[in-house]
Formats: structure tokens, C-alpha cells, sequence
């Protein structure tokens, strides 16, 4: 993977991989374990879960966003590319002036 040189962008990559991280031991821990019977605490998960899958939404459309933004095609079909505005591509991978 290449070095985000936005900070932000790194910092949305990074929270990516611990909201999914968490989430997958969470939802892993209820077959294992199985789910309590005390209403607070199912409620208390489901809200977890629902908060996680929220900020893992999130930072995946400040990730996309800026993946739209930055990267250039990976199609080299003429079609695909006469479509792309290469004024905006620079050769360090900066598409945004």
C-alpha cells in the first residue's frame, strides 16, 4: 500500500482498519460466546455495532472520495481513457492543483 501524503486520508485508513477490526471480534464474539439475555446489554451492543458500522461508512466515503480524486485510470481501453481529464493528472500523483 502507498504512504497517504494527506494526513487525513491516513488517519481515515487507519480508523478503517480498527472500526472493522472491532467490529469483526464483536459479531465473532456473539457466536462464541452467544448473546446475554439482559435487554440493557443487547441494546448496548446493538448500538456498538450500529456506531462502528457508521464511522466505517464515513471514513469510506472520505476514502473514495479521494481515490476518485487522485487516482488515475487503470483501463487503458481508448474509450475509458478519452474520458479522463488529464489536465487535472500530474505525473507525481497530486490530481488536485
Amino acid at each position: 500500500m502507498v504512504a497517504d501524503s494527506d494526513s487525513k486520508i491516513a488517519w481515515h485508513r487507519a480508523q478503517l482498519r480498527k472500526n472493522r477490526s472491532t467490529l469483526k471480534r464483536i459479531e465473532t464474539a456473539k457466536f462464541l460466546v452467544g448473546e446475554l439475555s439482559d435487554p440493557e446489554a443487547i441494546d448496548q451492543s446493538a448500538g456498538l455495532v450500529a456506531d462502528l458500522r457508521q464511522k466505517i461508512r464515513e471514513s469510506e466515503q472520505v476514502v473514495a472520495l479521494h481515490d476518485r480524486q487522485i487516482r488515475r485510470p487503470l483501463a487503458t481501453d481508448l474509450r475509458s481513457l478519452s474520458s479522463v481529464p488529464w489536465g487535472n493528472w500530474t505525473a507525481l500523483g497530486n490530481g488536485l492543483r
